[in-house]
């Protein structure tokens, strides 16, 4: 149910508006762990959890540990001590998490896979060709640090309808589908969580369709989790061609104004092109007016996004001046284009 504020849980289950209290931390490979048996000498250890899920403790040597709690964990370990000692009372702590590894996909600018660890780290915000922004950020990970991580959202990213996807603790168990609303919180119509993220999660970014409101690509590309700029190429009829950096969710207005704005004597403001490469690879063209008062979004006037490439064409005077200019050059300074224009038009 994309749009509706807070976090909304699958069909097939209640859950809490949080996903990260419904769930229990779970130990895995990488785990540190620390041991200690009360008032018994020898059996402290520290130790991490191997590949194959296992730790070596004293007297016990392998302990199959990976999909336990923390007191699940405990209590088996006090389970097998209780064959050599009488009542024993187990301490285990978990002393350095193993890093959250997920995966983002969906509309962001880098999907794929990424490790999250609880120290403090930073993440980079940044379109290709665009400058890069910093986020630095601290604690456990978060859905907001995993998108961040992937290079922030695109222009068609859907942030009403942004899904997090859990394993099971245990592999018998169900996946849990969670979906949030960040852009009705960037817009102050409600208020939603940022779940902490858990080992082997998923976020899905879902892609926007339809058109979208001035206000509401104003609010997503000024948030933290888009890029700060974007590169787009302009060519043709502007004062200043080539490759331009605008903010995210730029109008196509901002970007001819960023080229110096059209060559009042030589473009046509009627025949402007936007180049759009697709997900499948192939190349989307649409032809354009130049409407510099039409709003952010509207068909003359769409919000770019990264890689777009706009074309300005010459108008009909130039383009046959030039052909003709090029026709009687071997006339010599007799005639000229402008001139023979005039006598073609307008008689001699």
């Amino acid at each position: 149910m994309p749009g509706a504020p807070g976090a909304l849980p699958s069909a097939s289950a209640v859950w809490p508006a949080d996903p990260g209290r419904s769930f229990r931390y779970r130990l895995g490979p990488g785990d540190r762990l620390r041991m200690s048996v009360f008032k018994v000498e020898g059996y402290a250890a520290e130790v991490e959890i191997l590949s194959d899920g296992t730790i070596n403790l004293p007297r016990l040597n392998s302990v199959p540990v990976s999909g336990l709690s923390l007191d699940e964990a405990q209590k088996r370990i006090t389970s097998l001590y209780s064959r050599y000692l009488r009542r024993p009372l187990v301490y285990l702590d978990l002393i350095a998490p193993r890093p959250v590894r997920i995966t983002v996909v969906g509309e962001v600018q880098k999907p794929g896979f990424y490790s999250l660890t609880p120290q403090a780290n930073s993440s980079s915000l940044q379109a290709v060709g665009a400058p890069q922004t910093t986020v630095s950020s601290a604690g456990w990970p978060t859905l907001v640090e995993a998108v961040q991580k992937a290079g922030g959202i695109t222009a068609n990213a859907n942030l009403s309808d942004v899904e997090l996807i859990r394993q099971g603790g245990r592999p018998e168990l169900p996946k849990t589908s969670f979906r949030f609303d960040f852009l009705a919180t960037l817009l102050g119509q409600s208020q939603t969580v940022n779940p902490l993220l858990m080992d082997g999660d998923t976020v899905q970014v879902s892609k926007l369709e339809g058109v979208t409101t001035n206000e509401i690509l104003i609010r997503a590309g000024k948030s933290n989790l888009s890029a700060d700029a974007i590169a787009v190429t302009v060519v043709g009829e502007v004062n200043a061609p080539g490759l331009k950096q605008v903010r995210s969710n730029s109008s196509l207005t901002e970007a001819v104004m960023a080229a110096g704005d059209l060559n009042q004597l030589r473009a046509d403001a009627n025949f402007i092109r936007l180049l759009r490469m697709q997900s499948d690879g192939t190349v989307a063209s649409t032809r354009l007016r130049f409407e510099p008062g039409a709003t952010l979004g509207s068909i003359n006037n769409p919000a770019l996004q990264n890689g777009d490439v706009i074309v300005v064409a010459r108008n009909g005077w130039t383009s046959f001046n030039q052909r003709l200019a090029q026709t009687v050059e071997p006339l010599g300074p007799l005639l000229n284009a402008a001139s023979l224009y005039n006598i073609l038009v307008k008689g001699p």
